[in-house]
Order: C-alpha cells, then structure tokens, then sequence
C-alpha cells in the first residue's frame, strides 16, 4: 500500500518509520525543509509539496499542528483526486467536518492518535476513526499494520475527534493536579524518591500520567507533547462544551495553566512543565528541549 505522510513533527515521523517498519511504501512531505531526513534514510522518499506526496498513493495521513494548517494542507490537495484522507492531528470538529467536505470525493476519514510517538514507533497506540464506513474499512491495512487497535466512532469524523479532546482534557487536568501533588510535596520536605513511588503506586494517580512522573520530579521537560499543544487541545475541548451549551470552568482553568507554562518559556517543553509555576524562581535547571516546529 502507498502512503503519504504530511507533516514531519515527532509524531509524522513516528507514523512514517512505522508504515515504513511493516513494508508500506511511504512518501513524506513538510513545510520546512530538512525534518525528514530521518525517515528518508530509513527508505522513504521526500515530495516538495502536499499534492505531489499524494499524487500517487493510495491513502495520505496528515499529522499536522492545528487546525489552519490541515485546512491550508486540504486546499492543496484538492486538485489530488484518489487518495483517501485521513487526518490524525488534533483540531475541532467543526474543521473534521468541514476537511470531509472539502476533500475530493469526500474522500476523508478523522482518525486522531491516542498515543504518543514511541508507542507509534512500536505499534502499541491506537486510533479512534470516524467517517464513511467503506472509507475506513478500505484503510484496514493501516489500522492493522501501524496501530494495536482501532475504534470507529460513527459517520460523522467529528466525532472522533470528540473523543480524542475528551481523552486530551483528562490528561492534562491529571498532568495538572500531579503537578501540584509533586510541588506541595517537595515543598513540605518529603523524600522525593518515596513520592514517587507512592506517585505510581496509588490507584487514585491515573496510569496514562505514570510516564510524566519521574518528568515532573526532575525538572527535565524534553517530551514530545508541548505545553502549547496542551493548552489548545483543552481550549478545543472547552469550546465543544461550550457550543453544546456548557461551561467547563475546570477546564478553564487547566487551559489557563499550560497557557502561563507556555508564556514563561516552557512553550516548547512537555507538558510536564506545568510543574515550574509552582517551584521557587530559580529552583529547577532548565534542560534543552527540541524545537517541535
């Protein structure tokens, strides 16, 4: 099967060195020049611009940073008309549904990623998928070869993307309030290597978070998901509430938290770094995080 991966972040490329793992033929494409060179040494080949990438595959996977980007990335693959669609970043429903509308034939599945990039790496995330049933079902390869498991969550590809942002929110809400477990302990004087093994061995702290811990403990904030990241998929999730008539004021407040995390220099660090607002000014080395782009 031919696959187009467009968008070389940390996870496209996790997406492309998997598919190129189980024998896919891939063709990648980003913005900026240079990101693929990791994923071409492993035997991919680089396109120079979106339609040419899909020119000639069967399915392409976007793996973009937000939603004006897989829009303007749509725009330029609609003159592309064979390929099936299948868009695995994070953005609104509203834009899942308005990238079906605008994908030659409607040619266009959502199917966001629940997982970070090693997990991709070595096939253990899985997908949620939403769209035209025969649209999924003729990408069954790439559920199957790239992911552990796939879960279809309806027609609309909105839907999908729901439930991404609900997995996403609970995350970062736990990633917050472990945070301040972790600083009121450190500032109360306990043994930081017994609160981290109470950390993972408590049942209230839940097991998607257990691979932020010793991050959070040690100030070395060099993961993959950002806190910029973090703090727009929380204001998504926050707005799908709040066009079905509610409010999340919990919600509110975590997005307001990565945004400070960002805005005082964290912006591309992991999640994790939420922790610094609560450690004393000066308290915690700053390690250097790769630029996510």
């Amino acid at each position: 099967m031919r696959v187009a991966v467009l968008g070389m972040g940390r996870m496209g490329r996790a997406l492309a060195e998997r598919l190129l793992a189980r024998d896919f033929a891939v063709t990648v494409w980003n913005r900026t020049p240079g990101r693929a060179d990791e994923v071409t040494a492993l035997g991919a080949a680089e396109a120079g611009d979106p339609a040419q990438a899909a020119r000639d595959a069967d399915a392409v996977l976007l793996s973009l940073a937000g939603d004006e980007a897989v829009r303007e990335v749509m725009v330029r693959l609609a003159e592309v008309g064979g390929p099936i669609v299948a868009d695995m970043s994070t953005v609104s429903p509203d834009t899942s549904r308005a990238l079906r509308e605008a994908a030659p034939g409607g040619r266009f599945v959502a199917a966001p990623i629940i997982g970070g990039p090693q997990a991709v790496v070595s096939g253990q995330a899985f997908t949620l998928v939403g769209g035209d049933r025969q649209l999924v079902d003729d990408l069954r390869p790439i559920w199957a070869e790239a992911f552990s498991a796939y879960r279809y969550c309806g027609a609309d590809p909105g839907s999908a993307v729901i439930f991404k942002l609900l997995n996403n929110y609970l995350l970062m809400s736990s990633v917050a309030v472990v945070a301040e477990v972790v600083a009121t302990g450190l500032a109360a004087g306990v043994d930081d290597m017994l609160l981290r093994d109470f950390l993972f061995g408590w049942p209230t702290v839940p097991p998607a978070v257990h691979n932020r811990i010793d991050d959070i403990l040690s100030g070395d904030h060099r993961g993959w998901f950002t806190t910029r990241l973090g703090a727009k998929d929380v204001r998504l999730a926050v707005d799908v509430a709040r066009s079905a008539g509610i409010d999340l004021p919990i919600a509110q407040l975590v997005e307001r938290r990565f945004e400070e995390a960002a805005e005082r220099g964290w912006s591309d660090a992991d999640i994790g770094a939420v922790v610094e607002l609560l450690m004393p000014t000066g308290g915690r080395k700053r390690h250097a995080v790769p630029d996510e782009g």
